[in-house]
């Protein structure tokens, strides 16, 4: 249920010890004109602010959640039903998520042109041969679907070890290339395996990473056999 404005307001002016003088000159300082009678108006709601008026008394005031402060509970809001301490870790969490890079959007920078014929590999991740790029390798498909404008080529995976954003027998797009940064998902070929994997260098060595937990790191060493076949291609 929509809010009193002026109750609202007059709250957290009051909790802030401001006086309606003190306010409207802090008003006045970002460029909304307005006298202490005004914002009286507003109080008893007599009068309404406009919308810069509002957002403005809301910076001042440090009202943060205007929608629940305004309109009420907000239904879209996830955190509603949690403590200060659940939302706290939510939010942490969130913040993991965004720095791991796996889940960030992407940019609309995908070829729809209708049906494109695009290389696929004949083998999927998890199974395969260093000599992956060779031509035979590959056989040409009709592609409905958009197509990454970066793809030289498909590949499906095998198995769940990259899920959850990666599932058994999905069709994902490489950019092919020999050199990858450290926290890129590219196709790799170890030691007669073909891996779909997170690509992660660090002071312990040169990791291929699995996104699904329950999946240990497979450790790159100096010996072992090791091609980087591309980038997954997402814009």
């Amino acid at each position: 249920m929509k809010k009193d404005i002026g109750k609202v307001i007059a709250k957290h002016r009051k909790a802030m010890k401001l006086s309606q003088i003190d306010l409207a000159r802090q008003l006045a300082e970002h460029n909304i004109v307005i006298t202490n009678a005004g914002i009286s108006a507003w109080e008893k709601g007599n009068t309404t602010p406009s919308a810069e008026a509002l957002l403005t008394v809301c910076e001042i005031l440090k009202i943060s959640d205007i929608y629940t402060e305004f309109i009420g509970e907000n239904p879209l809001d996830p955190f509603k039903d949690l403590n200060s301490e659940g939302t706290q870790k939510a939010l942490e969490y969130i913040d993991l998520l965004k720095k791991s890079g796996d889940y960030k959007k992407h940019s609309s920078d995908i070829i729809d042109i209708g049906p494109r014929l695009m290389k696929i590999a004949l083998i999927s991740a998890s199974a395969g041969t260093g000599n992956l790029l060779d031509e035979e390798n590959f056989e040409m498909m009709e592609i409905t679907e958009p197509v990454p404008k970066k793809a030289d080529f498909g590949v499906y995976i095998t198995g769940d070890s990259m899920e959850p954003r990666f599932h058994d027998e999905e069709l994902v797009w490489i950019e092919q290339k020999d050199m990858l940064e450290s926290g890129d998902i590219g196709l790799f070929f170890l030691d007669g395996m073909t891996y779909i994997k997170k690509y992660v260098v660090n002071k312990s060595g040169t990791f291929l990473v699995s996104l699904n937990a329950k999946y240990k790191p497979i450790e790159v060493g100096e010996y072992n056999t090791f091609k980087i076949f591309g980038k997954l291609a997402t814009d």
